[in-house]
């Protein structure tokens, strides 16, 4: 028995209060619910997806009958009854059905708990602790949807105190996760304000009142300026220098292609000394990388996946690797200042996401075919650029632009070059980028703290259930039946 206890119970059970008993939960649970698909008349059906994983709750479901019901939507459900997602268990979908869902039909993918003469909070409890989710895992299934069975839920132990201090212990439980409750969406409604703060530097800092504009600074100090207009026609000069110094000696020679006009309709008034311009005119060599295939196997050329690529980041070690006979792009290789974009994501939000090569970068990087890759103008801040990127409003366009395919959200070449973006006297520019670069480091430290205690607040209600579940919460009553008895009784009727 110990030996079995040892495999199944975190909980050492000489050491649990001298009234309390263990069982496995098929011992105190009902062995299945009714089952059965809908008839005529709609009913709510909860899946997975039905499941809040975080707040532990059924937050959505939808009607189905009999025509519209899935083939998994065959167990009906009670008040009480503890559902456990059986696929991804690590995640941890479980959810106590409340009166509201009282008569609903579930996915085949749950296994239902209907404890017997157990408090069904404290079935829930359980199955939400940690010791729990480390004890079932350990028989998963799968590998692309990891999976468990029944039995697997059923032959966990779980301590049993006495009826009466069930309550008191599930009372106690939900008094401190209520207060924890309320701490942890104070801090969610903190970082919901820091996202909200970002989004106002950038707004800011794209119409001309994040700092004092070169015009104002100007008119100050009684002196002249270059217009960003002159800025961008020494741009389009250098542009056109470039394209011809490198047709001489060519075998074939290009025409020269103009840049693309931004779309200047619809957008907002600019400050004084502005101008609108795309990112066809202030990069060069914008172009896509290696479409060799790349593989996990280890080799000399690295190359990025196209996931390293976050606003205003690069994380280098979210490579793969190339075969030595795979094609090579000429200067097919990542440089400090390079600025790169993200061609395609699962969500459009990260589509043209924009990262500077840090001066760190390490040598002999490629990058793929899903990345972008330009250069600024030496006239031009690229960490202005890479801001610009991110502000919400100017994104809209690019966002739009996207087509969805194979399940990704992707933008073109041609989608990027005609990217609008207000462009200000280069000093101004400048100054710009050192103080979204100052904000932003505020707010990244706040939200840094945010997430410690957000963590810290979750290993501190698995240590309330930890307590909990060895008796520690709430003094025992030597006057309470114990457990053995309860459980005895259960055992009585289950042979009947």
């Amino acid at each position: 028995m110990k030996k079995h206890v040892k495999s199944f119970c975190d909980e050492k059970p000489d050491r649990l209060p001298a009234n309390w008993s263990i069982a496995e939960l098929g011992i105190v649970c009902e062995n299945k619910v009714r089952q059965g698909p809908p008839e005529n008349e709609a009913v709510p059906y909860i899946d997975i997806g039905s499941i809040d994983r975080d707040q532990k709750r059924i937050v959505e479901t939808r009607l189905v009958d009999k025509k519209t019901a899935p083939t998994r939507a065959r167990q009906w459900i009670k008040k009480g009854d503890v559902l456990v997602s059986m696929t991804r268990p690590s995640l941890n979908a479980v959810a106590l059905v409340p009166a509201r869902w009282n008569g609903s039909v579930a996915s085949t993918g749950f296994d239902v708990l209907r404890p017997r003469r157990i408090l069904s909070q404290w079935i829930f409890h359980r199955v939400r602790s940690t010791a729990f989710v480390k004890d079932i895992c350990k028989n998963l299934q799968g590998v692309v949807y990891p999976a468990i069975r029944p039995k697997d839920v059923r032959q966990h132990i779980v301590p049993i105190p006495p009826l009466p201090e069930q309550r008191r212990i599930v009372d106690a439980i939900e008094t401190h996760l209520t207060r924890l409750d309320a701490a942890v969406a104070s801090l969610e409604r903190v970082r919901a304000n820091l996202k909200r703060a970002r989004a106002s530097v950038l707004k800011a800092a794209v119409e001309g009142r994040l700092v004092p504009t070169e015009a104002e600074l100007a008119r100050q100090a009684e002196r002249s300026y270059e217009h960003a207009s002159v800025l961008l026609e020494r741009i389009l000069e250098e542009r056109r220098r470039r394209h011809d110094e490198a047709q001489v000696g060519a075998k074939r020679k290009k025409k020269y292609k103009p840049p693309v006009e931004p779309e200047v309709e619809g957008l907002p008034e600019l400050p004084e000394g502005w101008v609108w311009a795309t990112l066809d005119h202030l990069l060069f060599k914008l172009e896509s990388g290696n479409s060799a295939t790349a593989t996990d196997t280890e080799k000399q050329r690295i190359v990025l996946r196209s996931s390293a690529i976050r606003q205003g980041s690069i994380d280098f070690s979210d490579h793969r690797f190339l075969p030595e006979t795979a094609p090579k792009k000429p200067n097919g290789h990542l440089s400090p200042n390079d600025i790169l974009f993200t061609r395609l994501s699962g969500s459009v939000e990260f589509v043209g996401n924009c990262a500077l090569v840090p001066a760190h970068c390490p040598a002999g990087i490629e990058f793929p075919d899903r990345i972008f890759r330009g250069r600024c103008s030496d006239s031009i801040c690229p960490l202005y650029v890479q801001h610009t990127l991110a502000e919400i409003n100017l994104r809209k366009p690019l966002e739009e632009a996207a087509k969805s395919s194979a399940g990704h959200q992707r933008i073109g070449l041609s989608d990027l070059r005609g990217f609008s973006l207000p462009l200000p006297p280069s000093p101004e520019q400048a100054r710009i980028a050192t103080e979204i670069e100052r904000r932003l480091s505020v707010l990244d430290s706040i939200e840094q703290t945010v997430e410690q205690i957000l963590h810290r607040s979750e290993r501190l209600r698995q240590s309330i259930l930890k307590r909990a579940f060895e008796g520690k919460l709430v003094p025992q009553d030597p006057n309470d039946e114990p457990a053995s008895e309860l459980l005895a009784r259960i055992r009585a009727e289950a042979t009947r």
